[in-house]
């Protein structure tokens, strides 16, 4: 290959040549080739729809500067051009005709003339910044051919799982701008300067992945032992380059000592692969609160970084179809490293050490506990997916964290229950088997399975081909003067091995395991040296629920899991009852201040059983307000309906001037998801009933609005809703049907929302809305629609000044019912109301919006409303601005006292916003 660098326009000149040897024993008709780079050419190929399932604007919105791709001049073999073709949907997947079949033990050569358009480096972090290059896999190559005698034609979907043909020989001529040096994954082998450029040649053998860095400031410092020579630039200023040589050593000869050494002879370990899959928890806090010494960061950093790069030259395996080989022999070996070089090492370091913490779990756990809990987090959501399953179907917090995690668990567990050994060796000897061929799955879990030392046929159906869950619990237990008898179930009816440990006095008696528990198993124990049992208390096992695994043998009295109360959140300790108080501090008009002290046992995992209550203090009235509930979790594993829900929940505050109301709701809601759990789409249904008891309201104040004098005090609304969501980066729909029925009223009510995003970034959204009342048995406008303000009446909403006709708290915008921006006289329909808002882009979060109307009440004409202005997005849902212009009422951006007429969306609720960060992990 010649490679000519242009980094005016950011573009690389290859001509190519590449000679093919057929080792398989299938005729070749044609030719698969990755072009990974050009995959950054459209916005709607499959790294594109990535991008877009996850949130991420970035790349919709660049222009066509920033984005790279692939422009292919010729592509010829000795019989002459040959006929070649981007894969239906999949631009960075070329496929070649071949004028004659390639038989096998035959040997071809193509050649191949394209440029390289390089992407900004903002999109992956590989890429082209500040002048710079950091590059992965940018050029052609001949995908890999598998024993099934087909071609890997997987497009690039940022999962750095690419999978090339292995080069048996590589020499690459590099011509660079003089003020650039490049740094490579191959072997320098000869350097020739002119007045404008550099000529550089590299070489390789067996190797299948390029890296490479250009730069006109080094950033990279080589490292070299009898292992292999590393270039890094990784956390480049924290450390002295001696103390960084002692660390790399160790960590060099650590992994050839446990995984065998690399034919490789340099390895690239760069700050950029770092930064796209970092060790979770360490990277999370700033350098100035980081409670680990600069020299274990690098440590851990290094390791990681290192053994993706290992294991990346090392596996010559499908990685997307069987990436969790690859994610547990990583995490595997770093939690063997930590065993072995950190064993007293706590998750969060040296915060360990303050005594004002130590009531804390979090600040307890040992650092290799961190990655059950992660595993957990998704588990419990029931977001958790079968580690065997292709890369590309994972949600993007299993795929980069959950799932890498709950694959080292599994082996670590495999390796605790063996205790021989076998699952390093078995690694060990795969990396090996990896030099002589290609491999697969097949391949791995044989060489495991004839070197385990005990019967292993439960372990990869359960654990990696399957997403069961594991949680044992204890049952029936019987006692007599000497002995006592205890049943142990399986409450997932899945049968692996689990440790059963006895204790007498905190001490550990004895442990156990137990095999094989499809059926209810009945242990007998001699009652004097064991007062109680534990299942897994060394965690060896990533079960889903320890909170369970708890039997105390002492006294009727005695508590299996005591009660712990903790301020503020912590992690979940599974040998206490946990409750969290923590102070809080609300607000709304007429309570003021509400200053309260919250009462829970939510963990930062999910648990089936979760209370919260929030009795408050208001600073107003002098008064206790609040608000309390409980909800029961049932997550169904197999079904559609992945979790039903059931609550109840009440609230207490005032809504208006020295009036208050009570709301009692209980509920239960459906949730149904696809099989396919990358897909956005969500539905729910929901049915609850609202009962609301309300103190008589006294006078309003001049800004207040009083109720009509015939609303009801004391009602109750029973209430269902269909709700339907699928919605990415460029496009959205949402869809609500609600129908609610009390004895003074029936209604029925559809909420359709669609938002687009066009490929030249111009953006529109519209919600329509339609709603009538199926009866009316009153006359109160107390329930009726509302064209600019919903009336509430079921306390849904989350207004600071429910009950204000003018001033700033009456400006206050929920998008319901009507939607409209502008206030209008008489805007309340007791017979039916249609609405249509409509949204569209100017610049960045500048829009413009539109609103057209049509409402009837009873013995009236149909009233015709529209409005329109400007809509400043600040931060979606969380704090926006309407500037009404024109309406039915006028020009009203010329009128006196615009500042009442404009009209804010806000929220002081963290989890609105936490929430706009956190959809495209889950």
């Amino acid at each position: 290959m010649k490679v000519v660098v242009d980094n005016e326009s950011n573009i690389f000149h290859v001509i190519q040549s590449i000679q093919i040897k057929n080792t398989s024993n299938t005729v070749l008709t044609k030719l698969v080739l990755n072009d990974w780079n050009n995959a950054y050419s459209d916005k709607y190929s499959p790294l594109g729809k990535r991008f877009s399932d996850e949130f991420v604007r970035g790349f919709h919105f660049a222009n066509e500067s920033e984005r790279g791709k692939t422009t292919i001049v010729t592509i010829i073999s000795k019989e002459g051009n040959l006929d070649w073709k981007r894969l239906d949907n999949q631009p960075d997947v070329i496929e070649i005709e071949l004028k004659n079949t390639l038989l096998p033990n035959e040997s071809m050569n193509i050649d191949l003339k394209y440029s390289i358009k390089i992407p900004s480096a903002s999109f992956t972090n590989f890429g082209y910044s500040n002048g710079n290059y950091n590059l992965n896999n940018c050029f052609i190559a001949v995908a890999r051919f598998t024993e099934n005698g087909v071609f890997v034609s997987n497009s690039n979907e940022n999962l750095e799982d690419i999978s090339n043909a292995v080069y048996e020989n590589i020499s690459i001529d590099f011509i660079i701008p003089k003020e650039y040096d490049l740094t490579t994954n191959l072997d320098f082998k000869a350097k020739f300067e002119t007045e404008s450029n550099k000529q550089l040649n590299y070489q390789s053998e067996n190797i299948s992945e390029i890296q490479l860095s250009l730069e006109k400031k080094v950033s990279f410092e080589s490292f070299k032992n009898d292992v292999i020579e590393v270039e890094t630039n990784l956390d480049k200023k924290r450390l002295s380059g001696i103390k960084k040589s002692i660390i790399i050593d160790k960590i060099v000869n650590y992994v050839a000592d446990h995984l065998g050494k690399t034919e490789i002879k340099k390895i690239m370990v760069s700050q950029t692969d770092y930064d796209r899959n970092p060790f979770y928890g360490l990277n999370q806090l700033p350098t100035f609160l980081s409670p680990f010494p600069n020299e274990t960061i690098f440590e851990l950093q290094f390791l990681k970084a290192y053994l993706e790069s290992y294991l990346k030259s090392s596996l010559k395996i499908n990685r997307r179809n069987n990436g969790y080989i690859f994610d547990a022999i990583q995490v595997y070996l770093m939690m063997k490293y930590i065993e072995d070089n950190h064993p007293e090492m706590k998750m969060l370091g040296t915060l360990s050490k303050y005594k004002i913490l130590k009531s804390y779990h979090i600040i307890n756990v040992d650092f290799n506990e961190q990655y059950n809990y992660l595993y957990l987090l998704m588990a419990r959501k029931n977001l958790d997916q079968p580690l065997g399953a292709p890369k590309n179907t994972f949600i993007k917090f299993n795929e980069q964290i959950a799932g890498k995690y709950k694959s080292g668990l599994s082996f670590k567990y495999l390796d605790t229950y063996l205790n021989d050994n076998s699952v390093a060796q078995s690694f060990k000897e795969f990396i090996a088997l990896n030099k002589l061929k290609q491999t697969n799955a097949s391949d791995f879990e044989s060489i495991v399975k004839s070197n385990a030392t005990k019967n292993i046929d439960w372990f990869f159906p359960n654990l990696i081909h399957s997403r069961n869950t594991i949680d044992y619990k204890f049952g029936e237990i019987l006692k007599t003067k000497d002995s006592v008898s205890i049943t142990i179930k399986s409450n997932t009816k899945t049968s692996v091995p689990m440790p059963l440990y006895a204790f007498k006095n905190n001490q550990i008696v004895f442990k156990k395991w137990i095999s094989d528990v499809k059926t209810d198993t009945i242990l007998k124990f001699d009652r004097a040296i064991v007062d109680r049992l534990v299942l897994n208390d060394g965690n060896e096992v990533p079960e889903f629920n320890l909170r369970n695994n708890y039997k105390s043998l002492r006294s009727f009295f005695s508590l299996n899991r005591p009660i712990k109360f903790s301020f503020f959140k912590d992690l979940e300790d599974a040998k206490y009852s946990q409750i969290f108080y923590v102070p809080e501090v609300g607000y709304n008009l007429y309570d003021g201040l509400l200053l309260s002290l919250n009462l829970h046992n939510k963990s930062i995992l999910d648990k089936p059983f979760i209370f919260d209550l929030n009795p408050s203090i208001s600073t107003k009235t002098a008064s206790f307000t609040g608000s309390g509930g409980f909800a029961i979790n049932q997550y169904n594993r197999d079904s559609r309906i992945y979790s039903i829900r059931y609550g109840f929940g009440a609230t207490y505050l005032h809504y208006i001037e020295d009036a208050a109301y009570l709301k009692i709701n209980p509920s239960v809601q459906f949730r149904i998801r696809k099989n396919n759990f990358r897909n956005n789409e969500r539905q729910y249904i929901s049915l609850r009933h609202v009962i609301v008891n309300k103190e008589v309201a006294p006078k309003p104040t001049e800004n207040q609005e009083l109720e009509p004098s015939d609303s009801p005090l004391n009602y109750s609304v029973f209430n269902v809703k269909y709700s339907y969501q699928n919605g990415e980066m460029t496009k959205g729909l949402n869809m609500n049907y609600d129908m609610q029925f009390s004895s003074s009223f029936g209604k029925i009510a559809t909420d359709l929302s669609y938002r687009k995003l066009f490929e030249n970034n111009y953006q529109i959204s519209a919600r329509l809305f339609a709603g009538s009342f199926i009866y009316k048995n009153t006359d109160t406008e107390f329930y009726n629609f509302g064209l600019d303000r919903p009336k509430d009446y079921l306390f849904d909403y989350n207004f600071y000044g429910r009950s204000e006709k003018s001033g700033f708290f009456s400006q206050q915008l929920i998008i319901a019912e009507g939607g409209f921006k502008s206030k209008f006289e008489n805007p309340y329909a007791n017979k039916w109301m249609t609405t249509l808002n409509v949204t569209s882009s100017i610049w960045h979060w500048i829009q413009m919006y539109g609103d057209v109307g049509l409402y009837q009440n009873k013995g009236q004409k149909i009233t015709f409303v529209y409005d329109s202005g400007i809509h400043l997005n600040l931060v979606p849902d969380y704090f926006e601005i309407f500037l009404p212009v024109y309406s039915t009422n006028g020009f009203e951006l010329g009128e006196k006292k615009y500042q009442e007429k404009i009209r804010f969306i806000f929220t002081i609720s963290p989890k609105t916003l936490i929430s706009l960060f956190t959809r495209k992990w889950f």
